[in-house]
């Protein structure tokens, strides 16, 4: 504390916003801006939610599904409309009490250094005007902004210059330097039951074209390869991809769904999931950042300890916590993510203590 601070006399609320907000400032910024990824390695950095953001050992830097907002502020709303997709999906008109949980782990206007930002579907929770925004100001005029086309109709409404979008559908491939990014399918029914920009409605009992509505992104790095799958539920067609591609890490959406809805895949899901798609690890997201979703990672690794006996497992979970990173294939034979404890430098300089034994 200091005697030269502004008095609380004059402090506003936007004081209050701009000290504390974002809760971890550039940190995270700056961590991955200063990261060197050893040769034949790839990392990761969990951003809450699905968002992701991927270093390679030749400094490609690709975001996925990077989001900066929030949930539910207010009690003071009106209840869900006709159109809504939980009124759609289980005749429900309260508000859901999805308040965010996690902090905001990253400053998008302190991004500079970006190759490409992927989105795999419109949902509020992955498509985002504030980082659109600080894309466009602070990272170079071509760095592209990559979706199916109800996201890319959405950040046209927003203004971005058509010019740095591309829309993309499965079947497509894209090449941001030396990795490969294959659009694969993806299978999050809940889309196909929210409205999206600039799209037709064809009713309420006709099925819309998911392909212009949602992805997933396979990644192939000289390193690894990593599949986002957006916000999929499990599917059987995922053994139809572990068998037709190689993937090392697999980032699907987990949560613990409330009573009626089936949004997000379960633990055991995940387990299905991973089995099927053949890869090496797992690693759930989502469960962190929604309070009426909250879900507990670590039923994934118990019931993979237990199921791993009977069915022999090639794969193995890894519980990644919001800001962490992920190091491949370094941490391949770990479980559980653990934020640095500090103190590396103890004892580095005599102790300055009344006496040795003080503590």
């Amino acid at each position: 504390m200091t005697t030269n601070e502004k008095k609380v006399s004059a402090l506003s609320r936007d004081d209050w916003l701009r000290a504390t907000f974002p809760e971890w400032g550039t940190w995270l910024n700056e961590s991955i801006e200063a990261a060197v990824v050893p040769p034949k390695h790839v990392r990761l950095w969990w951003l809450n939610n699905m968002g992701i953001w991927l270093k390679t050992d030749s400094a490609v830097n690709i975001a996925i599904d990077l989001w900066s907002g929030t949930g539910k502020q207010t009690h003071d709303l009106p209840d869900m409309s006709d159109n809504h997709q939980w009124h759609r999906m289980l005749g429900a008109r309260k508000i859901q009490p999805n308040l965010r949980l996690t902090p905001q782990v990253i400053d998008p206007f302190a991004i500079k250094q970006l190759d490409a930002l992927l989105v795999t579907h419109f949902h509020h929770d992955h498509l985002d005007k504030f980082v659109a925004a600080a894309v466009l100001k602070n990272c170079p005029d071509d760095v592209p902004l990559i979706g199916p086309q109800a996201v890319v109709n959405q950040w046209l409404a927003w203004g971005v210059p058509k010019a740095i979008t591309r829309v993309v559908r499965p079947g497509d491939v894209i090449h941001i330097k030396d990795c490969e990014i294959d659009v694969l399918e993806s299978y999050d029914r809940t889309v196909l039951i929210t409205d999206a920009v600039g799209l037709a409605d064809n009713g309420t009992q006709q099925i819309p074209d998911m392909d212009l509505r949602a992805v997933s992104y396979l990644i192939k790095t000289p390193s690894g390869n990593i599949y986002h799958a957006g916000d999929s539920h499990f599917s059987v067609n995922f053994a139809k991809i572990g068998r037709t591609q190689t993937i090392d890490l697999a980032i699907l959406a987990y949560a613990e769904n409330p009573i009626g809805v089936q949004d997000k895949m379960t633990s055991v899901d995940i387990l299905r999931a991973a089995e099927a798609l053949n890869c090496k690890v797992v690693l759930p997201m989502h469960w962190d950042v929604w309070s009426n979703t909250l879900g507990d990672p670590t039923e994934i690794v118990d019931l993979w300890q237990r199921r791993s006996q009977y069915y022999a497992y090639h794969f193995k979970p890894y519980i990644l916590l919001p800001g962490g990173a992920y190091d491949w294939p370094n941490q391949s034979s770990k479980r559980y993510y653990r934020y640095p404890r500090g103190f590396e430098d103890r004892f580095t300089d005599q102790p300055d203590m009344p006496y040795p034994t003080f503590l």
